[in-house]
């Protein structure tokens, strides 16, 4: 293992002595949640490098069910509803990550299969909140036109159609910011972990392609069940 790497927490500490200085009142934040990161990150590399050593499908298949269930709980403790955002992340990451399976673009190995797949439930988690938080704005904001187009004759689900469709593109604004400036402004986590690894260049941009793809799509299909599980719950008047 090597250790130097734990020299670059001297960046932490300048933040945290500019923060005493500026007497921003975040040092316990900064200091805590840098902390809690390392040792979640350490019991992660642990973890894994046990998991890896198992060689059985039985095991990934836990860790990605553990990764959704917390997943799930995330999304509740940040706007309700367990049920449904289990259900929502669940369908997008199964879809998903059964296609580049089936595909061959990713495959079944433990080193593989595993970050991947958190890699689609952290996105789906991160969309259904947003998706969620905007669809509870859309339908508060527009309460009276949603009145009247239902006291018209519309259906719940063709009144909510626009609001839906607002909530759902508002939680892919940071996809498209990043598929506009990717390669231009920044270089992803991705490319730049299989770069400093070693690896061919074109190697690493054609799998940092596959992961951009995989979080339009799960970003689209948790977004939409999202909403559709939603859609009555919320219109509550």
């Amino acid at each position: 293992m090597e250790y130097h790497y734990l020299l670059s927490y001297i960046l932490i500490v300048g933040a945290l002595l500019y923060s005493y200085h500026k007497q921003m009142g975040i040092e316990k934040q900064i200091f805590v949640n840098t902390l809690r990161a390392f040792v979640q990150l350490v019991a992660l590399g642990l973890f894994l490098g046990f998991i890896f050593a198992l060689e059985s499908w039985w095991y990934y298949l836990l860790v990605l069910s553990v990764m959704l269930l917390f997943a799930a709980y995330t999304a509740y403790k940040r706007v309700g509803y367990f049920l449904p955002s289990l259900l929502s992340i669940s369908f997008s990451s199964v879809v998903v990550l059964t296609t580049l399976l089936v595909l061959g673009v990713v495959s079944t190995k433990p080193n593989e299969l595993i970050p991947v797949g958190g890699m689609i439930v952290g996105n789906g988690l991160n969309i259904f909140t947003l998706s969620i938080d905007r669809y509870k704005a859309e339908i508060q904001n527009n309460q009276n036109t949603l009145e009247q187009y239902i006291a018209l004759g519309l259906t719940e689900e063709q009144a909510l159609l626009d609001v839906r469709k607002n909530a759902v593109r508002a939680s892919l604004i940071p996809i498209f910011n990043t598929l506009q400036t990717v390669g231009i402004i920044h270089i992803p986590g991705i490319m730049s972990g299989m770069l400093i690894a070693g690896a061919d260049p074109l190697d690493a941009v054609m799998y940092q392609v596959v992961i951009m793809y995989m979080m339009v799509a799960v970003a689209l299909l948790t977004g939409l069940s999202a909403t559709a599980l939603l859609s009555k719950k919320l219109l509550r008047f």
